[in-house]
């Protein structure tokens, strides 16, 4: 038992790190062994994980952990993320939200289906954006005529249609700003590959292993929103892109 507990915590102190255990890497090619080698390590892992609120994803035999939600300790509130992405208003992060989803809808349509892409560019990426916010702002059934909330999505798709689609900041690759629709693009892939969610390549952005992970689980823990989310989206994801 307490060398099992030894195990645990070891891949514990790993995950939490930020780092990844995975059956390829050389260093933590044993811990991944050991996980599902001994039921007594996984179920000490497992445990852990879920008392301190930590979600555990496998993709490609590499494990990683995303934060629970309202998890504060090993997670982003939103007024951390605001001050993080130089922010001020709530629907200024909704947007960011919004971009961030739909930068998974281009991916994957359900858990069952494949990647339908390798990469994306930023301007396919705005052209979705605004099609989908189209959509939703015309789709009187989604919010009523007085609903003005910073979170509702009208809030956001009103937002979204008063910026213009670049300013002379933007030509600085380097820099994301607040002041046009692809530097909301940018300032969002750029957080997403400081958490190596997707690897950023110019005007592409990529997957990664950690991005393909919490995607396919993200379907499969809310498969009946997601499907109630695509109706209202009509997001274009397959090859006809």
């Amino acid at each position: 038992m307490e060398k099992s507990l030894e195990k645990a915590l070891d891949i514990y102190s790993v995950l939490a790190a930020g780092r990844t255990v995975s059956r390829e890497d050389k260093e933590t090619a044993d811990l991944y062994n050991d996980f599902y080698s001994d039921s007594e390590v996984y179920d000490i892992t497992t445990g852990l994980l879920d008392r301190l609120n930590l979600k555990l994803y496998e993709h490609n035999e590499t494990l990683f952990v995303s934060a629970g939600t309202g998890n504060k300790v090993f997670g982003y509130t939103n007024d951390d993320l605001k001050k993080l992405l130089n922010l001020r208003l709530n629907r200024e992060l909704y947007l960011v939200y919004f971009i961030a989803y739909q930068i998974l809808l281009e991916f994957y349509k359900t858990s069952d289906t494949y990647q339908v892409k390798d990469y994306i560019r930023v301007d396919e990426l705005i052209d979705d954006i605004t099609k989908s916010l189209k959509k939703i702002n015309d789709e009187t059934a989604v919010y009523s005529e007085d609903d003005l909330d910073d979170s509702s999505f009208r809030t956001v798709a009103i937002l979204w249609d008063s910026l213009p689609p670049m300013i002379s900041e933007d030509k600085d690759r380097t820099k994301a700003s607040r002041g046009s629709r692809i530097g909301y693009v940018k300032l969002t892939a750029n957080f997403l590959n400081t958490e190596k969610i997707l690897t950023v390549v110019d005007d592409r952005l990529y997957p990664t292993d950690r991005f393909h992970a919490i995607a396919e689980n993200y379907f499969e823990d809310n498969g009946s929103a997601i499907q109630d989310m695509m109706k209202h989206l009509e997001v274009t994801t397959d090859a006809e892109h």
